[in-house]
């Protein structure tokens, strides 16, 4: 999906499986291909993706698998991606800082 949608920090595994299905689901039906079109370029079965959509469940490689012709492959890549390190100024810098907070006009 183009738009970035924000998961609730809520959700249950279930929820986020049922979530991507259907994303999964839209994204099949945006680029008008059918289940079985889709299973036929991911080599993924057709009851595995029919239950797939219904329930969210998948195994891993079945669902990189499906990624590849819906386009969207290249974003399992950052799933686990290393953030770097955010570095905070000490508190002598902050202390340091010569610029006004608040301006008067």
């Amino acid at each position: 999906m183009d738009t970035m949608i924000h998961l609730d920090l809520m959700m249950t595994p279930q929820e986020v499986a049922k979530f991507i299905a259907k994303s999964a689901r839209e994204k099949r039906l945006a680029l008008n291909l059918s289940q079985r079109s889709l299973s036929e370029r991911s080599g993924v079965s057709v009851n595995v993706l029919k239950k797939f959509e219904r329930t969210g469940a998948i195994s891993i490689l079945s669902l990189l698998k499906l990624a590849l012709p819906l386009e969207c492959l290249d974003d399992f890549k950052v799933l686990f991606k290393q953030s770097s390190p955010e570095t905070f100024p000490t508190l002598d810098a902050l202390l340091e800082q010569k610029t006004r907070k608040r301006g008067r006009k």
